[in-house]
């Protein structure tokens, strides 16, 4: 939902299914697939990225590939099957299992790093945890590390996952559950203290007193 505006163009939340019109959705579909047969992709797992104006679709990232991250856990088919158990399947010739969605809406929140520095801590993720719709919250930086946002960084906090019957009740979600937390960064210079348990976490990480 969130546009990705420049200069940086941060992901932030990804929610399916999509909220454009059946019509824009076929152009997608159209002009991902004419991107990947210019490519000589065919078979297999197909990553597209695009930007949509009153122009039209553009296609901006092509690749041979699955969705990165931790994102893929907001998809799964049939029986509880995930999408990468899908794709291998695929690959290696088996029985697919049913490709229908098993939760009406979806989506996942990466967590944008606030400011450059160390993370101390993260609170408020048991709160996070148990908001309505939230399937789950998982930071992958450990504490004492040191972070940096957008442009010299390239990773994110962690993510926030969330279902729901609709797109926009799983964006609230995700919205609300990003809310409740509170990261505590501090500066890169400080020295770090005793080993403090992240909230949640079922293991001690080192990070600053």
């Amino acid at each position: 939902p969130d546009p990705l505006v420049g200069p940086y163009f941060e992901e932030t939340i990804y929610v399916t299914p999509s909220r454009l019109s059946a019509e824009r959705q076929e152009e997608v579909r159209r002009t991902s697939a004419a991107a990947a047969k210019a490519l000589g992709l065919t078979d297999g797992p197909l990553h597209a990225e695009l930007r949509i104006n009153e122009d039209g679709v553009w296609p901006v990232d092509i690749a041979a590939r699955s969705i990165g991250g931790l994102c893929s856990r907001t998809l799964q088919f049939g029986a509880g099957v995930t999408l990468e158990q899908l794709l291998l399947s695929h690959a290696v010739g088996k029985p697919e299992a049913s490709r229908a969605r098993l939760n009406s809406a979806s989506g996942v929140m990466m967590i944008p790093i606030p400011r450059a520095g160390r993370l101390r801590r993260v609170e408020g993720l048991a709160a996070a945890r148990a908001a309505p719709g939230v399937a789950g919250v998982a930071i992958t930086i450990r504490l004492g590390h040191e972070v940096t946002p957008l442009p010299e960084g390239n990773e994110y906090l962690g993510f926030i996952f969330a279902r729901g019957e609709d797109p926009t009740e799983v964006e609230a979600a995700l919205r609300h559950a990003h809310a409740l937390l509170r990261i505590d960064i501090v500066d890169a210079d400080e020295e770090p203290g005793a080993p403090l348990t992240l909230e949640g976490a079922g293991e001690t990480r080192r990070a600053l007193s």
